[in-house]
Formats: structure tokens, sequence, C-alpha cells
């Protein structure tokens, strides 16, 4: 009986240890979604609006991933520009979406969305409420 119970106390603690290191493997990818978004945003940000992608693809992740070449393979990062109704050629958004497989064989998904204004962001609001 003693045996049993031992059995099924190690049982138990190895599909919990399995569970925790596959919380551990997800929230570890969101945080490098999540950089990896924040990354491509910002380079985004530094265009002027001429030099604003205007096609949809897939952004190359080998110039984020310089040090561990195997991470880029493990995400996909897709751009999506797309200008606002109502505000063609003052106003983009821009939709950035990371996929991945988890360390289980799921896929997993984050999406960052955003507006990109033609004069700027603070422009464009002065010069609504002129």
């Amino acid at each position: 009986m003693a045996t049993f119970v031992m059995l099924f106390g190690i049982s138990t603690s190895l599909i919990t240890m399995q569970r925790g290191f596959e919380a551990i493997d997800t929230a570890r990818n969101i945080t490098l979604a999540a950089q990896i978004m924040q990354s491509e945003m910002e380079r985004i940000r530094l265009l002027n609006w001429s030099s604003l992608p205007t096609d949809d693809n897939d952004v190359d992740l080998g110039a984020f991933f310089t040090n561990n070449p195997a991470l880029a393979d493990k995400f996909t990062l897709a751009r999506t520009v797309a200008d606002v109704s109502g505000k063609v050629g003052e106003m983009k958004t821009v939709t950035l979406t990371v996929d991945w497989v988890g360390v289980t064989g799921s896929p997993h998904q984050r999406r960052f969305l955003t507006r990109y204004t033609k004069d700027g962001l603070y422009d464009y609001y002065y010069t609504l409420a002129r």
C-alpha cells in the first residue's frame, strides 16, 4: 500500500512539473513575441510617411536574432498596412502578428495594432482642432 501511495505521489509531481515547464515556455515565448513586435513597431515609427511599407508581407526575423538564429526560425512576423476608411492618404492601420508553435506542438499567436498618421500624431490632432 505504501508503494502505491509513493508511486501516485511521484507520478502526480512529474505531471505537475511538466505542466509547469509548458507554462514557463509559453510565458517566455509571449515575452519574446512582444519584444519582436515592439522592435518592428519602433522601426516603422521612425519611418517617414513616404517610406512606410504599403505591402503586406512577412518580416525577416534574422535581423532580430543575430546571436541566436534558431529563434528566428521559431517565430514568424507578418505585417499588414491598410488605409483607415474615411482617412485614406492621411492615416493607416499597422497590424503586426507573431505566430509560433509551443513546446507541446500547439500554435500560438499574438497581435499588435496601431494607427500611423501622415503628419504625426500631434500634428493630426492639432489640425482637427482648428
